[in-house]
């Protein structure tokens, strides 16, 4: 017997109960599969909360260890530090601060460690070091390497006189990387006016020579010094994925993105000497030093990763050394997988990779630290 809302009662027969059966096997199923469906979305809310308490996780820690504080300078491996001291003073003006041999440490399984020679220049108020590595040979800049290669990186040089600098690369019979200077097209306004030049030093080095418009870049390349070549802006490094390398770099490390442009058509072209180049750039900065550039190709997309993981030694090594108050703590906030244990974190800092393999040694910003010292 079953109450009706009316308040009427109704008898149920055998043959009512037979016509109603069909009905009730269908309200089962429909149980069922709502059940089943909950079970689902349960799962899947299951599976985005331990997705999001894992991205909430490292950023609380990228939060709590303190960021980058500046980028120091540019570290490369040469392979005879005499001429590439020549180079880099008699032709691009730097200075020479500093020359001392350093031993990193004990290698391990009977090895002798690395003894290098590294000598610290700068140019303006920016830095770059040169390392040899004295028992050690290694592998060239590949010859064949490409401005999209993943591997790319170059040093950006201010100058006031473009036209003049290049004259004085020309005379010193500098090797070139760009068909002749360029100057970006008055269409891209975040790039517009701003001459370039790319070439390479006596390893294989990529450098650039760079002029901006009035109204661009730094107030200090404007102002007149007398100098032709005036300092570093930035070093720029190819990058296969720009939100990955910002999580990198701006989220952990604590850089800020300090401009933007999206750079294509004939003139991006002959600057990189890359057909169809069409570059994504984002410039992000530390509280002090040069930029870190990363540039994008969005077309072409063939650019090769390393077929070798480099040694110290190679001439391809090439090192940002930035300074942080903790480089353990900021290490820590980092996916193991990024972080290079190895004898030179024992005694230079830390050296760590980022999303695509550049590499960054992290040295204690103490307040006792000076510039060019080894930590």
């Amino acid at each position: 017997m079953v109450t009706l809302n009316s308040g009427r009662q109704r008898q149920w027969g055998p043959t009512a109960r037979a016509l109603q059966a069909p009905q009730i096997a269908q309200e089962k199923q429909k149980a069922m599969r709502f059940n089943a469906q909950i079970r689902w979305a349960t799962l899947l809310l299951t599976f985005w909360l331990v997705v999001a308490q894992a991205g909430n996780a490292q950023a609380s820690a990228a939060k709590r260890a303190p960021g980058v504080q500046a980028v120091e300078a540019i570290s490369t491996t040469v392979a005879d530090m005499n001429r590439s001291v020549e180079f880099y003073a008699k032709i691009l003006s730097f200075r020479k601060m500093s020359d001392r041999q350093v031993a990193l440490g004990n290698a391990g399984n009977g090895e002798q460690a690395p003894i290098s020679r590294v000598v610290s220049m700068k140019l303006g108020d920016e830095s770059i070091e040169l390392v040899q590595y004295k028992n050690a040979q290694g592998r060239p800049v590949p010859r064949d390497s490409r401005s999209n290669d993943l591997w790319f990186q170059h040093i950006a040089v201010i100058v006031s006189d473009l036209d003049r600098a290049y004259m004085v690369l020309k005379t010193h019979h500098v090797e070139p990387a760009s068909a002749a200077p360029q100057r970006l097209p008055d269409w891209n306004k975040n790039a517009a006016g701003i001459r370039a030049f790319y070439f390479t030093d006596p390893d294989g080095h990529p450098l650039e020579i760079l002029q901006f418009p009035v109204g661009k870049g730094d107030a200090k390349w404007h102002r007149n010094s007398g100098g032709l070549f005036l300092g570093i802006d930035h070093t720029a490094i190819v990058v296969s994925n720009t939100e990955a390398s910002l999580r990198f770099y701006r989220d952990v490390l604590g850089m800020r993105v300090a401009g933007t442009s999206e750079n294509y058509g004939p003139e991006q072209e002959a600057l990189n000497n890359v057909r169809g180049a069409h570059l994504r750039i984002t410039t992000l900065r530390a509280q002090q030093g040069p930029g870190i550039e990363l540039l994008e190709y969005l077309e072409p997309r063939d650019g090769r990763q390393l077929p070798y993981e480099p040694e110290l030694s190679d001439l391809l090594h090439r090192q940002t050394v930035v300074l942080a108050h903790d480089p353990a703590r900021l290490a820590n906030a980092l996916d193991s997988a990024l972080v290079v244990h190895c004898h030179i974190a024992e005694q230079m800092g830390v050296t760590i990779r980022d999303p695509d393999g550049h590499e960054l040694l992290i040295r204690s910003a103490a307040p006792n630290t000076t510039i060019g010292e080894v930590k």
